[in-house]
């Protein structure tokens, strides 16, 4: 089964690949390796998730902005490389959550994306991963991911 019918399968849509807000590039390949940017939780140009965990956003509601961070790093994948089937493995995740001094809960908040992609790609969708609490991400949101892919040759 692709991973497109999968998506499909579990009621997700892939948005628009998100554009880059500046001087760099959505993503980058290194030989078998692609890099992605940073991704936020946008959807149709809209910060979906604003404010800070622990404040404005509950652990909850953060995980569902990791969701949406997930979304978005998919259609920069699929947009690099035409097909999310060109994934082998997820490598690496940094998620970023804004958050009120002291919060402790990041690993559960950045669980959104992590479950995300454990439950499109199964076993190719685990990775190594970071999640770290910061004073503030672009456009207030309340959550930001990086991640690194290895695709088939």
């Amino acid at each position: 089964m692709s991973i497109e019918t999968k998506l499909a399968e579990l009621g997700l849509a892939l948005p628009p690949a998100p554009a880059a807000a500046g001087n760099y590039l959505p993503s980058v390949r290194t030989g078998n390796l692609l890099y992605l940017a940073g991704t936020i939780c946008v959807r149709d140009g809209v910060v979906t998730h604003v404010g800070q965990v622990g404040r404005e956003q509950t652990v909850e509601s953060g995980y569902e902005a990791a969701r949406v961070c997930a979304l978005n790093t998919l259609a920069n994948i699929k947009a690099a490389t035409g097909s999310l089937d060109a994934v082998a493995r997820f490598v690496l995740v940094s998620g970023f959550v804004n958050a009120v001094s002291g919060f402790p809960d990041s690993p559960a908040v950045i669980n959104g994306a992590s479950d995300l992609f454990v439950q499109v790609f199964g076993e190719a969708g685990k990775h190594a991963r970071a999640a770290v609490a910061v004073a503030g991400l672009p456009r207030n949101c309340a959550v930001e991911i990086q991640v690194v892919v290895e695709l088939k040759s």
